[in-house]
C-alpha cells in the first residue's frame, strides 16, 4: 500500500493514541506517556512521508524513497524505546548490556547489513533512480521503490519483484541511454527495390507526425537486412523512451503496413502448396 494512500488511516491512529494519552494520564501515567509518544511519533513520520511523495524529478524522488524508508525504520524503534520504558524497562542499563547481543545477533544480520550498505552505493552512485526501467535476470521492470533494504520493480503488467539490494548485481539500465525499436517488413523479389526506398524516404516524416507521443524522431530505412527464402527483408528503426520501446515497434509495423497497402506493395509470406495423385 502507498504512503500516501494509508496516510489517512495512520493520521486516525495516530490522534487516537495521543487522545487515549491524555484520557489516561490521571490514571496510568506511564501508559498515558507510551501513548503520546506512539502518537506524535507516527504523526511525524505520516506528515514527513506524505512530503517526500510530492516530487516528480527522477533523482529527488530515488533519495525521498530512501529517507522515507529511513524514518520508518526510525519511527518502529522509537516506538519500542517508548514502549519498553512505559513498561518499567530500565532502558538506558539493557543499552549498556546489549553489547554482547549485538555480537551474537551481528553474525546473523551480515545480510541485513550488506543489503543496507549495497542501496546507499546504488543510489550515491547514481546507478538507478526511481522511474527508471532496470533489466535483471529474466526480469524487465521499472523501479517503483527504493528501500534501505530492498528494490521494488513494477513490470508492464503490473507484477511487482522486491530484490534484496545485496542481490542486484549484474543488471542492465535501459532508462540511461534512448533506446531504439526495430521493425523489419519484406518485399517480393519481384518489386522495384530502388522504387520502393524512394517511396520510403518520402512516407518516413509523416509517420514521425502520426506517432509523435512514442517516437522521438523520423523513423530511419536502414537497409536490406537479408535476402530470405520468401522475399527481401527491409530494417526500420525509431528511436524512443525504453518505456515505450513496445509502442514504438508496434507503432511502426502498424505505419508500414498501412503505406504498403496504400501503396499496392505485397508482403511474401510462406504459402504450401498441396499436390495431390
Amino acid at each position: 500500500m502507498k504512503p500516501v494512500k494509508k496516510f489517512p488511516v495512520l493520521l486516525i491512529v495516530s490522534v487516537v493514541l495521543c487522545a487515549l494519552g491524555y484520557v489516561l494520564r490521571p490514571l496510568m501515567p506511564g501508559l498515558a506517556d507510551m501513548f503520546r509518544h506512539l502518537g506524535f511519533i507516527w504523526i511525524g513520520y505520516g506528515v514527513f512521508a506524505l512530503l517526500l511523495k510530492l516530487p516528480k524529478e527522477t533523482r529527488a524522488r530515488t533519495v525521498c524513497s530512501l529517507t522515507r524508508s529511513i524514518l520508518s525504520y526510525t519511527a518502529v524503534l522509537l516506538s519500542v524505546f517508548f514502549g519498553l520504558r512505559a513498561l518499567g524497562v530500565d532502558v538506558t542499563a539493557s543499552l549498556a548490556s546489549v553489547g554482547v547481543v549485538t555480537l551474537i545477533i551481528g553474525f546473523g544480520a551480515q545480510s541485513l547489513i550488506e543489503d543496507v550498505l549495497t542501496g546507499i552505493f546504488l543510489i550515491a552512485e547514481g546507478r538507478y533512480n526511481v522511474g527508471d526501467i532496470l533489466v535483471l535476470d529474466d526480469f524487465r521492470g521499472k523501479v517503483v521503490d527504493i528501500s534501505v533494504r530492498t528494490t521494488t520493480l513494477e513490470d508492464s503488467g503490473g507484477n511487482h519483484k522486491i530484490i534484496n539490494n545485496s542481490e542486484i548485481r549484474n543488471f542492465q539500465n535501459r532508462s540511461q541511454e534512448t533506446s531504439v525499436a526495430v521493425s523489419t517488413i519484406s518485399i517480393g523479389y519481384d518489386a522495384d527495390l530502388r522504387a520502393v526506398e524512394a517511396m520510403i524516404a518520402d512516407a518516413l516524416p509523416a509517420m514521425y507526425e502520426e506517432n509523435r507521443g512514442v517516437f522521438l524522431d523520423v523513423p530511419q530505412y536502414v537497409g536490406v537486412e537479408e535476402l530470405a527464402g520468401s522475399g527481401v527483408v527491409l530494417k526500420f528503426i525509431v528511436s524512443a523512451t525504453e518505456e515505450n520501446i513496445f509502442a514504438a515497434r508496434r507503432a511502426l509495423n502498424r505505419s508500414l503496413k498501412l503505406l504498403f497497402d496504400e501503396k499496392g506493395i505485397d508482403i511474401p509470406y510462406p504459402q504450401l502448396t498441396v499436390h495431390t495423385k
